[in-house]
């Protein structure tokens, strides 16, 4: 007889896999043509059936995909999959908050299907007169995105810029399967900790002197949290976005693509202030929303740019 179940970890050719039924974790192996490598390869967070000697039968049809195209290698690699929701973590101190990783971040979330959340990690060394909060919590309000303030170290902390905190983030984690995703250092896996209250304690180590992080998990897994799930991935310190389309990159910025709309030009590569160009007459007229786009803008033309560097035909 059948049962279902749900990857929690990888490792070569077995999987934790936590059967729904009973909530029993089982090691499993995998029939051989589930094995290929391509984009049918078994991840964590995939449903799948098992047999009588815990062999993955089946990979169920999945509602989203992590994944990447390996240019080099013409190939999608996928890491995680049915995800409900995308954390995005940032510090506010070490490692810098660095605004285009968080837009980049958010046009993975547009291509791959999941709701962004964003986690100001670190608060209790948050220095106003570095990073502007509310500036940066405005350009997420513009999308829609729910923006969270909290210390991973401090549980106690209470926010003191934005409205929601670690108790609220812990609502929204309710129910879900959440992949938290951000630089090295930035406190993911400390967070983890702290959504879970303690329950699951993952390794984590301290920035170091140059204030870039340390990689402290190399692998995908679904940390279980009874009421949730949570995904911890591997740390990065870039991330490009050289295997997207540059037609279709303007589709992730849904702020950008609702003003071109209304441009007298049909791309981007006129020079600032030429006019009929919307973003540098029409919204002029309310400086801060100005600076609030031209912001997002500058994003959407430094991926552009770097986008245009592999043509589109390796990408197909």
């Amino acid at each position: 007889m059948l049962k279902k179940a749900r990857v929690f970890k990888s490792a070569k050719r077995e999987f934790d896999c936590k059967i729904i039924d009973t909530n029993e974790m089982v090691v499993a192996t995998a029939l051989g043509n589930l094995l290929k490598g391509d984009d049918n390869s078994i991840v964590v967070g995939d449903y799948v059936m098992i047999d009588e000697k815990n062999v993955i039968t089946e990979v169920l049809p999945r509602n989203n995909e992590i994944y990447r195209l390996i240019i080099r290698e013409q190939k999608k690699k996928v890491t995680a999959s049915n995800c409900d929701l995308m954390v995005i973590v940032s510090s506010v101190s070490r490692p810098e908050y660095k605004r285009g990783i968080v837009d980049r971040f958010l046009v993975r979330a547009h291509q791959w299907g999941i709701r962004p959340l964003i986690v100001f990690n670190k608060m209790d060394e948050f220095d106003p007169n570095v990073l502007d909060m509310k500036f940066e919590f405005d350009r997420m309000n513009n999308l829609g995105i729910e923006c969270f303030e909290v210390s991973a170290a401090h549980t106690d902390y209470k926010p003191q810029v934005l409205s929601l905190g670690l108790n609220d983030l812990k609502e929204r984690l309710q129910g879900k399967t959440s992949i938290f995703l951000g630089q090295s250092g930035v406190g993911k896996s400390k967070l983890i900790t702290a959504s879970s209250e303690g329950k699951i304690k993952l390794l984590s180590r301290e920035v170091g002197k140059v204030g870039k992080g340390t990689h402290t998990t190399t692998w995908s897994e679904i940390v279980d949290c009874e009421s949730m799930s949570l995904i911890d991935s591997p740390g990065i310190r870039s991330f490009g976005v050289e295997d997207l389309l540059e037609e279709d990159l303007i589709t992730y910025f849904p702020d950008i693509e609702e003003g071109a709309v209304q441009c007298k030009f049909s791309n981007c590569t006129h020079e600032p202030g030429t006019a009929g160009c919307f973003f540098y007459t029409k919204l002029d007229q309310n400086a801060y929303e100005t600076t609030l786009i031209m912001s997002r803008l500058e994003s959407f033309l430094r991926m552009k740019e770097e986008i245009s560097q592999t043509p589109s035909y390796l990408k197909r």
